[in-house]
């Protein structure tokens, strides 16, 4: 492996049966089970490099400021990744009834999504194993971080999505030259043709839930957490759920400064999914096995029949003593303008399933007054402008007459 001994990982942990592996190029899932794998590290040696002193002196404001916890020996070069801000939400907050809400505002990442972590770190994985091409299945999101950042960086991106995909994401793909298979299917049988396609042509595989350095830079978002927050851990953190990957960062992020002794606890989590896309949450309130769902909803960054990541998902909600609900189509669109209109924050459908879910759960006498939450917005509302649009209003046409404005103001 290039640059081997230039970074902390240490090697690899199924999620399901505990095997570990080495870390070996084209080694996504365990070769025993073929469940999900976590990347390992030396954690004496970590606590030596990423301590609260050395942070608070670093002046990178981008993920690679966590470079010890990072599975790569160097760091991706182009656009800025990481860092977004947390917005106080006093308004939402008192609307709903809890002491503290933020929101971390992913939409301001490169390609206006989460996603930006993830494929950050996942291209420079592929770079140092020599790879030009990078392949990935994606609702549109992932895609679009994809083409931004090997746009930035000269490898070529070949991505599968689901021909439904929003088009302001496919306008995304095309713009930064990645080549589009649009396939007539679900996002779960262009994930499938893809997992193929790199079995067939060994192309380098970014797919989510599969692709076990995915989820190393979306824990970043929690790392970033604890430094905005002044190390103080909130109590509820609220994640928009699909495949579950977003999710599983998030708790290991948290879980590793924790076992770093750079924050004294851990926050619950509170998963929320859409009714027809809802297999994670009904894991968790049933049995804890996984099983298909129809993945139909209007949310289609979170639209997934058979989440890739379930098994771990349910284990990080379950182990942060977490929540998980589910909710309407109708109450996702709601949010959408009632988060942008409370806090200034434009998030898309799945964005808003966290606002959705928060209102749910303290509907449901779920959440204690007193808490500090902070809620994740992960996409930015121009990614799906129809959805936006079809809840909040058209707009009003008028003639350019100063007539028109007598009769509608005077």
């Amino acid at each position: 492996m290039t640059g081997r001994a230039a970074h902390l990982a240490n090697g690899l942990r199924c999620v399901h049966c505990e095997r570990d592996h080495e870390l070996v190029d084209g080694l996504y899932v365990c070769a025993s089970c073929g469940a999900n794998l976590l990347v390992q590290y030396d954690w004496a040696r970590a606590r030596e490099r990423l301590t609260r002193e050395r942070l608070a002196a670093d002046a990178d404001r981008t993920l690679w400021r966590y470079a010890p916890l990072l599975p790569v020996a160097g760091r991706l070069e182009g656009p800025p990744v990481g860092c977004s801000p947390l917005v106080a939400a006093p308004k939402l907050a008192a609307k709903l009834g809890v002491a503290t809400l933020w929101i971390k505002d992913d939409g301001r990442n490169p390609s206006a999504s989460f996603k930006d972590r993830a494929s950050s770190v996942a291209l420079q994985h592929a770079r140092e194993h020599g790879h030009t091409l990078l392949t990935g299945a994606s609702t549109g999101n992932a895609a679009s971080a994809t083409a931004v950042l090997a746009a930035a960086t000269g490898i070529q991106a070949r991505i599968f999505v689901p021909k439904a995909a929003p088009r302001a994401k496919i306008a995304q793909l095309v713009t930064f030259g990645a080549e589009v298979l649009a396939v007539d299917g679900t996002y779960d049988q262009a994930f499938d043709l893809c997992l193929e396609a790199t079995r067939r042509f060994g192309w380098y595989n970014r797919n989510t839930g599969f692709n076990p350095y995915t989820r190393e830079g979306k824990k970043t978002v929690s790392f970033e957490l604890c430094e905005q927050l002044g190390w103080t851990v909130p109590d509820l953190v609220v994640v928009p759920v699909g495949d579950g990957n977003i999710l599983t960062g998030v708790w290991k992020g948290f879980h590793e400064f924790h076992k770093l002794g750079l924050i004294d606890r851990t926050p619950r989590l509170l998963a929320v999914q859409a009714e027809g896309s809802a297999a994670i949450v009904d894991a968790v309130h049933g049995d804890g096995v996984v099983r298909p769902c129809s993945g139909n909803t209007v949310a289609d960054s979170i639209s997934v029949s058979l989440p890739r990541d379930g098994e771990a998902a349910v284990g990080a909600i379950r182990q942060s003593n977490g929540l998980a609900v589910k909710v309407s189509d109708e109450a996702i669109l709601a949010a959408i303008p009632e988060v942008a209109r409370g806090s200034g924050v434009f998030g898309e459908p799945a964005a808003a399933t966290g606002f959705a879910g928060l209102k749910h759960a303290v509907a449901q006498g779920l959440v204690d007054p007193q808490w500090t939450v902070v809620m994740l917005n992960t996409g930015n509302g121009l990614k799906d402008i129809a959805s936006a649009i079809k809840v909040a209003a058209e707009p009003k046409v008028i003639a350019p007459d100063p007539q028109v404005l007598e009769r509608l103001f005077a």
